[in-house]
């Protein structure tokens, strides 16, 4: 479950806050009513509150209590408990709003979580019906089936909630899609009905309101009619003044949606409460208008001298009615630079220090090119002509938007750089006006000594930003404070509004007088009061708004006490700042896709995403809800069930490193303490795994008797369901000194003798010596045993991995010394080199040359120049190990594959959910067989008797055999099968008048077939 349920929910818990807007009882009541009265998930607990008390904003508010509802009954007893205590109500969908609406002082409800289904589709009236907490991407690809899609699009479309899009009135990259179609950009757009409850109990649905239904709403009396009573009294006071000082942008979504009142919008009370942001009432369901999809997509990229240029040629560009139309900057451009990423999707841009990315969408390929061509044609006979590039193919316009999409991974914690926050993150203004108005904003920035890149909507109008905001010392506060306000002055100049997509919340709600005015903003105070008389719903935000200064998560007071840490966090000055990494806009909680968070991805549950761990570590840190620091049993809690995937490192756009953290807090929680038995069996492997191979028959005998085995899975906590696998007859460092070589010359290269193939399957470590060989190098290995000790990392075992890590680097001498590549097989392993190693030791030369001469099998041979790998005419099945993706290069192996001729699947498959000893443990084998069933086990059960299937990992394959049934290779194994094929194909062709004794000599060589292994 994702949060305590009021049966274990501890008394002392129910304690008044500093913040709490109600008393002790008042919360011991909610409580017990809450307990009674709700089916769902209900957290008064520390962890609970701690994992919701902040979004993707600056800021921060500790919930009294979080309630995930099954269903809208639920939703109206979550309302009516809180109504009979006095207690705030707070609607959420994904959290990642970046204005701080998604948190308060409140009972929080999160949709996310069970209320996500899409309930209808109808494709004859255009027409869908979802619950709020549905990801857009679940709508649209319900939608695809019939032609049809939903407009606005944000960059969260995998993971953001249609109840979010709708409290935000969000829009998106291809939101211009909908203007095709006589439709707005913006989610109010294509609001065609709401069904609300408010905090007072009434329950209706309201959309577009004819005359006549206004008259028999009216005729009715209660609650309902009062509030339309009271809203055409609204209305018709303030019609002047909404007409004129709302200004005339697509992109307009600071303030309450009042125009939606207006005679000729139809009385539209469910586009009125559109982007109200959880203060009016709370969304049960929604009806919304589908648009017509495109096909096909061609993509234009104009380059500009600056981006100023580029925008000031927006409303020429509009005109050839793209479906989408971005910009960004050369700052942009370079902060990529600084991070190391998207360098070869960036050298598709054509030149320039400005760009527009103009995507163009047909009924057919053809019809999308030849309207990019058409822009292409007619851009290039003007004057000062931008250079250009067209991408039809889909691949490369994906590349191509990655770098577009990279604005907030590549502007967040730059290396050399200071932090960079939103608060200033979303302005628009008329698309004529943008070169002006961007100009006069660097202006203004650079008079505030502030820095950013500039990207966006600029089709319309919209600016994105991350700003260097100093928010932790109180002149830096100041700072930002002076220049919002002036900023907000710059877009009221310039008839734009301070919000194109993300909302007020609090980071603008208190600046919105500057752009609407006293009049206006009374009507906003007497909508509110209309809809919420009692001040509870989502107070602060919008109206009556807490100032921008306030409630920042960050603040003077922090960061608290220095840590001692046992790694360093590359990027990060300690582990504080770590703890800040995560932006919050929860790239993490996609049910698809990559490789991050295999246990989100599995349970759903906030608490089990990276988002939730990174928040959990934070409020650690802060001390103020979870209160026991390192010793903290929800972040124990939170963290059982990181895979440590490495995955976050990877996908996240700011490349959290859940891993280490969770290794770093386990080391702390474990101090003094025993661990579980399984970190004594699985975390010091290397010692268990080379005494027992002394007696593999012994050991194989207890692990592989039906009986005893199960006896041995069961004392040692593991899953009885599985098979352990068993010792091989001799290690493969026996063997090897054995064998006889097929190559004698040629360049060193030590190959890593890992834990798991050495002593478990030595045939894939021959394999490697093997196309080694091959390749022609002269293999060795290291002199003594040696091991990384990843597993020890995920039981916190930070000082046995340090001594191994110093162990290493004393018997790797020569070897660093002289420059000799180490070539692995295990990805854990050679990631282990490439990551932990310079964790572990940071600034140790010796280290560091070492982690740069280790490298996985596929880069080391596609790095050497002139090698081509043997053919090998089979289909096969490929599973990218976490850690190969997410630290290493997995690319190099599917170009080698590729090379080779395999026709190959390459799933994206994620997490294995094995994970090392993860799946082993009995207390984790459902999630990680979860985890395997997503998409790598099913895979795998389809597949072909013929097909090889393809998996690096140790972990992997094991799982593979446990949960398919089917025997998995790695890469090794595959490339040696390729080499045997070759050499017996030789041999059939030799002549034959050669004398056998000239055959042999071939083999002997390397030349011919070799002898079985």
């Amino acid at each position: 479950m994702s949060l305590q349920t009021e049966s274990s929910t501890p008394v002392s818990s129910l304690r008044a806050t500093r913040e709490s807007p109600i008393s002790v009882d008042a919360r011991r009541h909610l409580a017990a009513r809450l307990k009674k009265t709700v089916r769902g998930e209900v957290g008064f607990d520390a962890g609970s509150r701690a994992l919701y008390a902040t979004d993707a904003s600056n800021y921060r508010q500790v919930p009294i209590a979080v309630v995930c509802p099954v269903d809208s009954y639920d939703v109206v007893a979550t309302v009516r408990a809180a109504r009979e205590v006095g207690a705030p109500i707070l609607g959420r969908g994904g959290g990642t709003s970046l204005a701080g609406q998604c948190c308060n002082t409140a009972v929080v409800l999160d949709f996310s979580r069970h209320m996500n289904r899409v309930l209808s589709v109808f494709s004859d009236s255009g027409l869908a019906r979802v619950e709020p907490g549905t990801i857009l991407d679940r709508l649209r690809g319900r939608a695809a089936r019939y032609g049809l899609t939903f407009g606005p699009d944000p960059a969260t479309h995998n993971h953001c909630t249609l109840g979010g899009m709708i409290g935000n009135d969000s829009c998106g990259v291809r939101s211009m899609l909908s203007e095709l179609y006589g439709r707005g950009p913006r989610t109010s757009h294509h609001v065609e009905e709401l069904e609300i409850v408010t905090y007072d109990g009434e329950r209706m649905r309201v959309g577009a309101t004819p005359e006549a239904t206004l008259a028999r709403i009216l005729r009715r009396g209660g609650r309902r009619a009062d509030i339309y009573r009271r809203l055409v009294d609204l209305r018709d006071r303030y019609e002047a003044d909404i007409r004129a000082g709302f200004p005339d942008l697509q992109r307009r979504v600071s303030g309450y949606n009042l125009p939606a009142l207006l005679p000729e919008n139809g009385f539209h009370v469910a586009r009125l409460l559109a982007g109200s942001e959880s203060t009016c009432a709370i969304t049960l369901e929604a009806t919304l208008a589908l648009d017509p999809a495109f096909a096909c997509r061609t993509l234009v990229v104009l380059g500009y001298p600056s981006v100023f240029e580029a925008a000031e040629h927006i409303v020429d560009i509009r005109a050839a009615r793209p479906v989408g139309l971005e910009g960004l900057d050369d700052r942009l451009i370079d902060m990529n630079k600084k991070k190391g990423v998207h360098l070869k999707e960036e050298a598709l841009l054509p030149p320039g220090k400005g760009w527009l990315l103009v995507e163009f969408g047909g009924g057919t390929q053809e019809e999308a090119n030849a309207r990019a061509h058409d822009l292409a044609r007619q851009l290039a006979d003007k004057r000062g002509a931008p250079s250009c590039a067209v991408f039809e193919n889909p691949t490369d316009q994906a590349r191509v938007w990655l770098v577009r999409e990279s604005g907030l991974g590549a502007t967040a914690f730059v290396p050399g750089e200071h932090d960079t926050w939103p608060g200033w993150e979303d302005a628009a203004v008329p698309v004529e006006r943008l070169g002006g108005y961007l100009r006069d904003y660097r202006a203004l920035l650079d008079r505030h000594g502030y820095d950013c890149a500039l990207y966006g909507h600029f089709g319309q109008g919209c600016v994105h930003c991350r700003i260097n905001f100093d928010l932790r010392s109180r002149e830096g506060i100041d700072r930002y404070h002076a220049f919002t306000a002036a900023a907000a002055d710059l877009v009221a100049s310039y008839g734009g509004s301070l919000s194109g997509e993300h909302g007020d919340g609090q980071a603008r709600a208190d600046l919105l007088p500057r752009m609407f005015g006293p009049r206006l903003m009374e009507a906003f105070g007497e909508l509110k009061a209309i809809w919420d008389p009692a001040g509870k719903m989502n107070p602060g935000k919008l109206v009556n708004p807490a100032p921008r200064t306030t409630n920042l998560r960050i603040g003077t007071a922090f960061p608290p006490a220095p840590v001692k840490t046992h790694l360093s966090f590359t990027g990060d000055a300690d582990f504080a700042h770590a703890s800040i990494r995560c932006v919050g806009i929860g790239n993490c909680r996609r049910l698809s896709g990559g490789t991050m968070c295999p246990s989100y991805m599995v349970t759903r549950e906030e608490k089990h995403s990276t988002r939730g761990r990174a928040h959990l570590l934070f409020e650690m840190l802060k001390g103020e809800v979870i209160t026991d620091g390192w010793r903290s049993k929800e972040v124990k809690e939170s963290l059982d069930l990181c895979l440590s995937c490495k995955g976050c490192k990877g996908d996240c756009p700011v490349n959290v490193d859940m891993a280490t953290y969770k290794a770093e807090f386990l080391a702390h929680y474990y101090q003094g303490r025993l661990r579980p038995r399984a970190a004594y069996i699985f975390g010091p492997i290397d010692l268990w795994a080379r005494i027992l191979s002394r007696v593999p028959w012994a050991a194989n005998f207890f692990t592989q008797t039906p009986i005893l085995g199960w006896l041995t899975r069961w004392l040692g906590g593991i899953a009885t369901e599985r098979a352990i696998p068993r010792f091989a007859r001799r290690p493969f460092r026996r063997d090897f000194a054995r064998r006889i070589p097929t190559a004698r010359g040629g360049r060193e290269v030590v190959l890593w003798p890992d834990t798991f193939n050495n002593y478990f399957y030595p045939r894939v470590l021959m394999d490697a010596a093997t196309v080694l060989e091959d390749a022609g190098f002269r293999v060795t290995i290291p002199r003594h045993p040696l091991c990384c000790g990843r597993p020890l990392y995920d039981y916190g075992f930070l000082g046995r991995a340090r001594r191994l890590w110093q162990r290493n680097l004393f018997a790797l001498d020569d070897v660093i010394t002289s420059g000799v590549p180490i070539v692995g097989v295990e990805p854990s392993c050679v990631a282990a080199f490439r990551d932990e190693l310079l964790l572990m030791l940071p600034g140790n030369e010796k280290a560091k040359r070492l982690s740069g001469s280790v490298k996985m099998l596929g880069e080391f041979l596609v790095g050497i120049d002139g090698y081509r790998p043997p053919p090998l005419d089979r289909r096969a099945i490929v599973h990218g190990h976490c850690h190969h993706k997410a630290v290493l290069d997995f690319s190099a192996d599917e170009q080698l594959m590729a090379e080779m001729g395999l026709d190959m699947t390459v799933l994206d498959s994620g997490c294995c959910g094995m994970a090392g000893a993860f799946g082993l443990e009995r207390s984790k084998y459902d999630v990680a067989m979860a985890a395997g069933e997503r998409v790598l086990l099913p895979a795998v059960r389809l597949a072909e008797e013929s097909s090889l299937i393809i998996a690096d990992g140790f972990s992997c394959r094991e799982q593979i055999i446990d949960g398919a049934h089917r025997e998995a290779m790695n890469l090794a194994s595959v490339l040696a099968l390729a080499v045997r094929e070759r050499r017996q194909r030789t041999v059939r062709q030799l002549p034959s008048e050669v004398p056998f004794a000239a055959a042999a000599a071939m083999r002997l060589s390397g030349h011919g077939a070799t002898r079985p292994l």
